[in-house]
């Protein structure tokens, strides 16, 4: 694992106009080869956090660095360049259903291609290639000419991990990727991230609501309490009171 860190987020506060508090000096890190899992409970602020580090949302006050520049000081052209080095998977896939597979898997290459062609809702066939790389990556070369209605919960879930792979991120954030998902689909879609992690060496860092998950295949644990970071260790060093804490009592601001 290398010692610098991909991502680092560093005292990150989020004020919504409401005046929610929903970050409180909030700071992490994750390095190339390592999965860390955020838990804790809803509305603790760990999907605010993701979109940050993401870019999605700039913070009140903290930076986020990745790849050693600060993305929270960037706007517009730069930032978007800036963001393909992470690729994002949601809870639900949000795929194409009329569209195929792997179509669906060569939009992830959209931002190295900003074209009339592309605006229209064309795709590069150049990238079709990688595409199918992409998807073999998880699992579903033998799917990539159905449509994407056609796929299961779990099916549909790694397409969406592939269409992330197809933007090239050199990390990946995924915000609760198998909540919607049977358990049997869930440890398909953790074992692919743990694998993506450990055996191509990107940094994953996920949000999850089931810390027994957590506990298997992350390297660390991360718990978020009322926007504050209140742990980051490894899953063995981390006692199953800690976790209860997270989610105990707890009720939004």
């Amino acid at each position: 694992m290398s010692k610098l860190p991909l991502i680092e987020a560093h005292g990150l506060n989020m004020r919504y106009p409401t005046g929610r508090l929903a970050l409180q000096g909030a700071s992490l890190t994750v390095h190339p080869g390592e999965l860390a899992v955020i838990l804790g409970a809803n509305g603790c602020g760990k999907s605010t956090m993701l979109r940050i580090i993401a870019g999605m949302q700039k913070p009140s006050g903290g930076e986020v660095r990745v790849a050693g520049q600060d993305i929270t000081r960037l706007n517009g052209r730069a930032l978007s360049e800036a963001r393909m080095n992470l690729g994002m998977v949601f809870q639900h896939a949000h795929l194409v259903k009329r569209r195929s597979v792997v179509a669906n898997v060569a939009t992830g290459t959209l931002g190295r291609h900003r074209t009339m062609f592309t605006a229209l809702g064309g795709l590069p066939a150049c990238e079709f290639p990688h595409a199918m790389a992409c998807l073999e990556q998880v699992g579903l070369t033998p799917y990539a000419r159905q449509r994407a209605s056609t796929l299961s919960g779990g099916q549909a879930q790694r397409a969406a991990i592939a269409r992330a792979l197809a933007q090239r991120p050199r990390a990946l954030l995924a915000d609760e990727p198998v909540a919607s998902l049977d358990p049997e689909a869930a440890e398909e879609v953790m074992r692919l991230l743990r694998g993506l992690a450990s055996g191509h060496g990107m940094a994953v860092l996920c949000v999850l609501h089931q810390p027994e998950l957590a506990r298997r295949y992350a390297d660390r644990l991360l718990g978020l309490r009322q926007g504050a970071m209140v742990f980051d260790a490894p899953p063995g060093h981390v006692p199953a009171a800690a976790i209860n804490d997270l989610y105990e009592g707890f009720r939004p601001s």
